[in-house]
C-alpha cells in the first residue's frame, strides 16, 4: 500500500509542478489543542513546514483552536501548548510570531537566511478580533478622531490585529471551520480533509495543492 501511495505522490508532484496555475503563497492550517498535544504532532508540524518550503509557500499560519475551559486550566493548557511549539520550532530557520489567546503578539524567532514566515495563533478567534476592532473604532469616534461616515471596510481592516489574508485554508480531520480570520479569509479557498492531523501525509498535502490549482478564484465577483 505504501508503494502505491508513494507512486501517487510522485505523480501528483509532477502534475502540480507542470501545471502553470499558481500555488498559494499563504496557507492557514487549522488544528485543535488535542491534535497539537498528541504523540508525534511536533514531527508532523516540522513535516508540514518542510512541504511548504518545497513548493515555495513562504507564509504558514497555524491556528490552534482551544475549547472553553476554567481560567486556571486554560492557563495550564496554554503554557503546555507554548512549550510544545517553542521546543518544536527551536531549530526552524524562519520568522516566527506567536499570537496568544488574549491578543498579544510575541516574536519567537527572526529568520536568518529564510524568507519564510510562520504565524501561530493559540485560540485567538475572529469574533474576538472583530469585537476588539469595533471597540477601538467606537473609541476613536467618541474622541472625535473618526467620523461615523468614514467607517468602511478599509477602516475596519486598519484596526484588525492580523493583517494578512490567506490563499488557502486547510482543515484537517474535521468538517467545521473555526472562527479564525473571519474577515481576512472571506475570499480564501477552503479545503477539508477527513485525514486526522497526526495521520496527515505529504500525499494529502499535495491533494490540497492540486485542488487549489484546479479552482477558479473569483474573489467575490
Amino acid at each position: 500500500m505504501k508503494i502505491f501511495s508513494r507512486l501517487y505522490e510522485q505523480r501528483l508532484d509532477k502534475v502540480i509542478l507542470k501545471d502553470g496555475s499558481s500555488l498559494p503563497t499563504h496557507i492557514v492550517l487549522i488544528i485543535t489543542e488535542s491534535d497539537l498535544l498528541e504523540v508525534g504532532s511536533p514531527e508532523r508540524i516540522l513535516d508540514f513546514i518542510k512541504w511548504c518550503r518545497e513548493y515555495g509557500i513562504n507564509i504558514l499560519t497555524i491556528y490552534v483552536s482551544l475549547i472553553d475551559l476554567d481560567t486556571a486550566i486554560m492557563g495550564q493548557v496554554y503554557n503546555e501548548l507554548v512549550t510544545c511549539l517553542t521546543d518544536t520550532l527551536l531549530e526552524v530557520d524562519a520568522g516566527i510570531d506567536l499570537l496568544s489567546f488574549d491578543g498579544k503578539i510575541e516574536n519567537l524567532r527572526k529568520g536568518e537566511t529564510s524568507r519564510m514566515q510562520i504565524n501561530i495563533s493559540l485560540g485567538y478567534g475572529g469574533k474576538k478580533e472583530l469585537t476588539e476592532a469595533f471597540r477601538e473604532i467606537m473609541s476613536e469616534v467618541r474622541a472625535g478622531r473618526l467620523e461615523p461616515g468614514d467607517i468602511d471596510g478599509s477602516a475596519i481592516e486598519q484596526h484588525l490585529l492580523i493583517k494578512y489574508e490567506p490563499d488557502l485554508v486547510i482543515r484537517s480531520g474535521g468538517k467545521r471551520l473555526a472562527d479564525f480570520l473571519i474577515w481576512q479569509s472571506v475570499y480564501s479557498e477552503i479545503y477539508f480533509t477527513d485525514v486526522s492531523w497526526i495521520n496527515l501525509r505529504k500525499l494529502d498535502f499535495l491533494r490540497a495543492l492540486r485542488d487549489y490549482q484546479k479552482r477558479q478564484r473569483r474573489f467575490g465577483k
